[in-house]
């Protein structure tokens, strides 16, 4: 069952802080804000491997799955982050933003991993001495199995759980942290009501059998996993959350721009009568408002969505594709950014933007456009400060498994041998310019 952001998008195509100065370089290209980052961005699951403590391993290997693959070994990522870090460093980046995993922290509840939180720091510290910004994610998806087993999310006190877990990881990492979110995509369910072929296609039935079936292998009645659970109940506890997690990562130690990264997919209107303003709503459904109280909001775009009176359009015909199936609209991050501006007002950082294709040339091409997207919101006055890269690695697309590729980097399945991509020195040029 596709049912994260860029899968929920792709259904959508099935469906068919520093001063804003800029200034003019010689080539027509402008030099970026003071403190710009640069910067690629991965996940804990996806990259690390054997995350066997957390509800994505027990959801992939159950019968029925509504994943292609289990996560396995993933990019080994949990050993080899120098050598990922050592690739971002080479590329001229200064940023790197990847998750800190709740599940191998906190493998049982109320029980902390001081072997886990020093691996973190490990890694932390590896960032710094490669001049590296660690841009660090509290939560992205997965949550421990005994926190899905005692309805994660669903029920009130997850918020309070998830605070703690805030509070004691930054007790041990705070002090090396750069920049950090409390939550990836944290409407990613809001999204998900706003494509309805997700409550009743075979797809989602076959998803719903899989939580059924992890209850039942675990005696919990209430199993709830983040990405496929009741999207209000889920939605509530996560505002809560939110604002706690918030207010325990600013308790410190350390002192750094704590904010939330949100789905934030252009949303045209098209036709009278659309429905635009309700997709609106049903999307950010409380997020805009969290997002006004922190210290930035993290933006991440990947397509567009257009809607009529009946709601989600198909793709337009004679725009392209990529291999998830949703149109190549680099425009769209354009559009996202400037509404975060509008609604949100808070320094900005495209936290996100990427393309899945086996076609590393519209990788390259992506990223100039995008790119130049950036550079002309900056160059009306729009606090973007950074340009992170989705992903740095060819690694697991949650229920697409590995078929997808985003990254910039491949990655041999069996040998974990990673290979820069030329799309990779494209956006190097980029980095090591600092101009957009």
């Amino acid at each position: 069952m596709a049912i994260t952001r860029r899968q929920l998008v792709a259904s959508a195509g099935l469906l068919a802080g520093g001063s804003t100065a800029v200034a003019r370089t010689k080539r027509g290209a402008r030099a970026t804000p003071s403190g710009f980052l640069w910067g690629t961005a991965i996940s804990a699951h996806q990259s690390e491997g054997n995350n066997t403590a957390s509800d994505s391993w027990l959801l992939e290997t159950i019968t029925p799955t509504a994943f292609k693959d289990p996560s396995g070994d993933a990019c080994d990522s949990f050993a080899r982050y120098a050598e990922d870090l050592d690739i971002a460093a080479s590329l001229g980046l200064n940023c790197y933003r990847f998750g800190i995993e709740w599940a191998r922290i906190e493998p049982a509840q109320g029980m902390f991993s001081q072997a886990a939180l020093d691996h973190y720091v490990r890694v932390l510290e590896a960032c710094h001495a490669r001049g590296l910004l660690p841009i660090v994610t509290y939560n992205h998806f997965t949550v421990p199995l005994w926190f899905a087993m005692r309805g994660g999310f669903e029920v009130a006190d997850g918020a309070d759980l998830f605070a703690r877990f805030c509070e004691r990881a930054t007790a041990r990492l705070g002090s090396l942290i750069g920049m950090a979110s409390t939550f990836n995509e944290a409407n990613i369910l809001g999204l998900r009501k706003v494509l309805p072929r997700f409550a009743s296609d075979a797809a989602a039935e076959n998803a719903r059998a899989m939580i059924a079936a992890a209850a039942r292998r675990t005696n919990a009645p209430r199993f709830s996993s983040m990405l496929f659970g009741d999207p209000d109940k889920i939605n509530t506890v996560m505002l809560d959350a939110h604002a706690k997690g918030l207010a325990a990562i600013k308790a410190g130690p350390g002192s750094f721009p704590a904010g939330v990264t949100l789905t934030m997919q252009e949303i045209q209107g098209v036709g009278p009568g659309n429905r635009a303003a309700w997709a609106e709503e049903t999307m950010y459904s409380g997020w805009i408002e969290a997002a006004r109280s922190s210290d930035f909001v993290g933006v991440q775009t990947y397509s567009r969505l257009r809607i009529n009176d009946r709601g989600l359009m198909p793709s337009e015909p004679g725009v392209p594709l990529t291999d998830m199936g949703y149109e190549n609209y680099p425009s769209a991050i354009g559009a996202t950014i400037r509404y975060a501006a509008k609604h949100i007002g808070r320094p900005i950082y495209l936290t996100e933007t990427g393309i899945g294709t086996t076609d590393d040339a519209a990788r390259a091409a992506f990223i100039d456009a995008t790119v130049a997207e950036v550079a002309k919101c900056i160059a009306d006055g729009i606090p973007v400060k950074g340009y992170l890269y989705w992903s740095l690695l060819d690694n697991f697309e949650w229920t697409s498994g590995y078929a997808k590729q985003f990254g910039l980097v491949a990655v041999d399945r069996r040998t974990f041998k990673r290979t820069p991509k030329p799309s990779a020195q494209v956006l190097a040029r980029h980095a090591r310019a600092n101009r957009l």
